[in-house]
């Protein structure tokens, strides 16, 4: 495993003043896999993992306050922003490999992680299968498949709003066909619909997160394959709630979109669980109040 030679550029983005003296971006190989990541700080390292449909870049307003006491490392996981794009390998416990590789890379041995949405997902997968590895794990706003009781096919019409998208992103090749074209009009939705108010996210971000889908070919395909792989994800959910998480969890939800059912689920499958909800924020609580967010998560990582 090798760095790839050279930095991508972080100008073209609207960023925190300064972000770019902390900040670099660079591409690493790891196992033949090319991961991007943005990287800066001093301290402990702080492994950031986004959601869908974003980038690291959903990190942007946190990570210059978590760089004061941590080194921090914001990646795009395969098929994500401008890490690599694979047939396959979308299932949580390759991703979670990928990223155990990559802090190994990148010089890390043992490390704190935090996972938002699908990103929740990787970072128990990494707890789990890696517990040599992870210090502390903060999760961030979703459920887990395989661990969180699912609702029944026929649910009420606010619970459909939420998880409809689980099954239109499982669909073979239809949605992409629906989708190509509309790209702005079906992701875009999902920031409006999921934030607390439909423009918590701004214009600005929503165009960053899906440039990064369109502009690369293989872009629209890998944002569904997170959820094609769910059937493996969730079979090996299954196995790994046999194994209760001993290290600590923090388990954060915004109140007007998951709420306390961050908390439920992980005490599913960890003895020790902070729960806390923030109030007046939606789906998104790193973009939504990320100087509360901050003050949160470093409560917990002390």
């Amino acid at each position: 495993m090798c760095k790839v030679p050279g930095m991508t550029s972080l100008t073209s983005l609207q960023l925190p003043d300064g972000f770019t003296d902390t900040f670099t971006s660079r591409h690493v190989e790891v196992d033949g896999l090319r991961l991007h990541a943005v990287t800066g700080g001093h301290g402990p390292a702080l492994l950031l993992v986004n959601g869908w449909p974003q980038t690291w870049y959903a990190w942007r307003e946190v990570m210059p306050a978590l760089a004061r006491r941590h080194t921090v490392v914001a990646v795009d996981s395969r098929g994500a922003g401008l890490s690599d794009k694979p047939d396959g390998g979308y299932d949580a416990g390759t991703l979670a490999a990928d990223l155990a590789a990559l802090m190994t890379e990148l010089g890390h041995d043992r490390f704190d992680v935090v996972g938002h949405d699908i990103g929740m997902w990787t970072s128990y997968a990494l707890a789990a299968d890696h517990p040599e590895r992870v210090g502390r794990l903060a999760v961030v706003d979703a459920v887990i498949p395989g661990i969180t009781p699912m609702p029944p096919f026929f649910s009420p019409a606010a619970v459909s709003q939420r998880f409809w998208h689980f099954g239109f992103n499982q669909l073979t090749d239809l949605n992409e066909d629906l989708v190509r074209g509309r790209e702005r009009l079906y992701f875009g939705y999902q920031f409006a619909e999921k934030a607390a108010t439909p423009d918590a996210i701004p214009a600005h971000a929503v165009d960053v997160y899906v440039d990064a889908i369109v502009s690369d070919p293989r872009g629209l395909r890998a944002s569904f394959e997170y959820y094609r792989a769910l059937d493996g994800t969730i079979a090996q959910n299954e196995q790994r709630a046999k194994t209760r998480l001993a290290l600590p969890v923090l388990a954060l939800g915004g109140a007007r979109y998951s709420g306390a059912a961050v908390t439920e689920t992980m005490q599913l499958v960890a003895d020790d669980v902070t729960g806390v909800v923030l109030d007046g924020c939606g789906h998104y609580l790193a973009e939504e109040q990320p100087v509360r967010f901050v003050e949160v998560l470093e409560d917990f990582l002390g």
